[in-house]
């Protein structure tokens, strides 16, 4: 774990290896996804029965074997304990509810010159999902991704999840029937990028594909863009923790594992104007640490990436805070929503003492599906806008176009585009 601050005259250049850190690169990978998306192209299903046989091990008889049956998911689903269930429900009707008021309405105007223009909106016609079935399974990827296709209107909700050993995770199952998915493959891995964006026999392809992965599901998803669209190229976890000398420091230090849980690329960073919060947070991190279930692989990420920085104030911890354009930010502070105004950059914030980052990966809301590795500075989480398409529209009378087309002949001239020029000036009677 890495100890800065920003009093000590080294800090800029730590500060900026900090920021340089490549904790997970795909182009290690950009050569075998290429092959493999090549061999789904030529041969299909069959690529795909091979491919699933080789990597999680279990071999399908037959290309109908890779869809997940209306049994199957029903069995599923009615096996989930009451409270999971409840879970499910609120969890579900939570997070629509969030992505239903974004919804945008369409647009029409008239300007000065007699012209009607406008704007619809219209859902994609298809979507694929994949969920990864590696290392966890995770019932909330499902909902995050499946509710916003849903309800900007998505006819086709595909979905793939990958089954290691041939085993269907229930909750899996039963979110995605909640989320209104229609078709479920238990493929995974670049393979099953490759066959949504390009389809099979046995799998219809899709327009956008979108949610995590791996390595070589994240290349696979940069190297099928433009054949449809994506929602992002997803790495590793994170969060940025801000926190005033008020604060248990055993809280802190199970959000900072809450992220760094997730796999050894995961990076958690504390920044706090308080030097004693700050080595007792190091302190309380080491005694969660022997708690945990997953602490080897916390461990490794907090030791390789996790990171705890001092600073003078709270408003330098805002200036850094943009610079590091952290996925997930805490604001663990007297005043979150004063400070919250001075930062530009986050994929989502959490504010208050009593607002974990977890309550957002599961039933606040808002996506978790949320921008990583400085992307926040451009780039923003998953929305109904995802699935969304804008048309704008124009409709002029004789009277409008005598209005403005003078401009647009002489605009097209300009360029050398004849017949543009012309099209509008033989409206115009030149």
């Amino acid at each position: 774990m890495k100890r800065l601050n920003t009093a000590t005259p080294d800090f800029e250049p730590a500060f900026a290896a900090l920021l340089d850190e490549a904790r997970e690169t795909t182009n290690r990978v950009d050569g075998v996804v290429a092959e493999i998306i090549a061999t789904i192209r030529a041969h299909g299903d069959a690529a795909l029965i091979d491919y699933t046989t080789r990597f999680d091990r279990w071999a399908p008889t037959a290309p109908a074997a890779l869809r997940v049956t209306s049994a199957e998911i029903e069995a599923a689903d009615a096996s989930i304990r009451p409270e999971l269930r409840a879970a499910l429900n609120l969890a579900a009707e939570r997070i629509e509810a969030f992505h239903r008021a974004q919804l945008p309405r369409d647009l029409e105007m008239q300007d000065s010159a007699g012209l009607t223009l406008g704007m619809r909106w219209g859902a994609i016609d298809a979507v694929g999902i994949y969920v990864p079935g590696g290392k966890a399974a995770y019932p909330s990827s499902v909902l995050m991704n499946a509710l916003p296709a849903r309800a900007a209107g998505v006819p086709r909700i595909a979905m793939c999840v990958p089954t290691p050993d041939g085993a269907l995770n229930p909750l899996v199952l039963a979110a995605a029937k909640r989320a209104g998915v229609t078709e479920i493959f238990r493929i995974g891995g670049a393979q099953a990028v490759a066959a949504m964006a390009w389809g099979t026999a046995s799998i219809g392809a899709v327009d956008r594909i979108v949610g995590p992965g791996n390595a070589y599901v994240a290349e696979a998803k940069r190297q099928v863009f433009g054949r449809v669209g994506i929602d992002s190229i997803a790495g590793p976890s994170e969060v940025v923790v801000i926190a005033d000398a008020d604060n248990d420091p055993r809280h802190i230090a199970v959000d900072l594992l809450a992220q760094a849980e997730h796999d050894e690329s995961a990076q958690s960073i504390l920044i706090t104007p308080d030097a004693t919060l700050a080595d007792a947070v190091a302190v309380a991190v080491e005694a969660e640490l022997r708690h945990l279930p997953r602490a080897a692989i916390a461990s490794e990420s907090w030791a390789r990436h996790g990171a705890v920085i001092v600073v003078r104030d709270l408003a330098e911890a805002a200036t850094l805070t943009n610079r590091l354009a952290p996925e997930h930010l805490q604001l663990m502070v007297a005043e979150p929503r004063t400070l919250l105004a001075q930062i530009r950059h986050a994929g989502a914030a959490f504010l208050g003492r009593f607002c974990p980052e977890a309550v957002g990966d599961y039933v606040a809301g808002p996506n978790h599906v949320l921008p990583t590795g400085r992307t926040a500075r451009f780039a923003s989480g998953l929305s109904v806008f995802d699935f969304l398409k804008r048309t704008t529209w124009v409709e002029a009378d004789e009277a409008a176009l005598v209005a403005v087309g003078p401009a647009a002949v002489a605009l097209a001239e300009a360029e050398g585009l004849t017949a543009h020029a012309r099209s509008v000036a033989l409206r115009l009677g030149g």
